[in-house]
């Protein structure tokens, strides 16, 4: 059957939507506000499928090895598409090879949090307690080589100062030794977070990415509060494996421009920390080149590795 055939008679049954981490964290959230929405844009059900583990690598390798014929949608974010190259000696994918981007679809917002007995309340107290402490100061991130780990080490090498790293299996438990002062500072997701901000058990110093969060205005970026080029972007996007006819990512990626321009898609996913965006297939495949490249820099300096 023609290439132009076969687009035009896809989708002819459910679309299998894979996301490479668990139930309940941010790639989840998102990945389930855009299959609620694409299904009846394509008139299938779009079914999500979580196959979390290996920091991302399982569900997108999943994925990678999937018939290109368009019933496979991965949600890959920056460390399976962009950091894992760097940090795993051997990957079971090659992302750039195996997989098409379709479009960027989100940026999960990361915030510096401290704890509360810390006294500080902008990022150059923390610089300037952390360098009248060289060593005792902590931060802890949901893994090694995780968006929020990379994020510690980035800050460290930047501001030039000393402080001890402490991975867990997860933000979520990352947050609970923050809430209990067991590490000093974490640059969590704000979907992770935000409970314990409002909730006064932690104190929010400054945004990771490149802008203010319009939900918490008042948090300045942690480059604008003193820390020039510093900016990380914990950003998810779709792709399906590579030799998918172009007509069907071409439709996946005009009916997923009209999802993530919905008004109640993207409060929701604000709601969570969670920008909306969107991108052409070219745009996006550009900027993981280009991400690939500065967070293999970053990883070489930390020395952070995983197996």
């Amino acid at each position: 059957m023609p290439a132009v055939a076969y687009a035009q008679a896809w989708p002819g049954k459910p679309i299998r939507f894979i996301s490479p981490f668990a139930p309940g964290g941010g790639a989840d959230i998102t990945s389930r506000i855009i299959a609620q929405k694409l299904g009846p844009a394509l008139n299938q059900q779009v079914l999500v499928d979580n196959r979390g583990g290996a920091g991302g690598n399982i569900g997108v390798d999943l994925a990678a090895k999937s018939p290109p014929d368009g019933y496979t949608l991965v949600l890959g974010t920056i460390s399976p598409i962009a950091i894992n190259v760097s940090l795993y000696r051997k990957l079971p994918f090659d992302p750039v090879k195996d997989l098409l981007p379709v479009t960027q679809v989100a940026n999960a917002l990361n915030v510096l949090v401290v704890h509360p007995s810390l006294p500080a309340k902008t990022v150059k107290e923390v610089i300037a307690i952390a360098k009248a402490r060289p060593g005792e100061l902590s931060f802890g991130s949901s893994g090694p080589g995780a968006t929020d780990h990379l994020a510690g080490e980035l800050f460290k090498s930047l501001t030039g100062v000393n402080m001890v790293h402490v991975p867990y299996k997860g933000g979520a438990p990352a947050m609970l030794d923050l809430m209990a002062g067991q590490v000093q500072t974490v640059f969590s997701t704000v979907s992770t977070a935000i409970g314990a901000i409002k909730g006064g058990k932690v104190r929010a110093i400054a945004m990771t990415g490149d802008k203010r969060f319009e939900l918490m205005p008042e948090l300045p970026t942690i480059a604008e509060a003193g820390v020039p080029g510093f900016e990380v972007r914990n950003w998810y996007g779709v792709f399906v494996p590579a030799g998918t006819p172009r007509e069907i990512v071409a439709r996946l990626n005009a009916e997923l421009a009209k999802v993530l321009q919905m008004a109640d898609v993207k409060s929701k996913l604000l709601e969570s920390g969670i920008e909306a965006l969107y991108s052409t297939p070219e745009q996006f495949a550009a900027y993981i080149q280009s991400e690939t490249q500065r967070w293999a820099k970053v990883v070489k300096a930390s020395g952070a590795r995983a197996e």
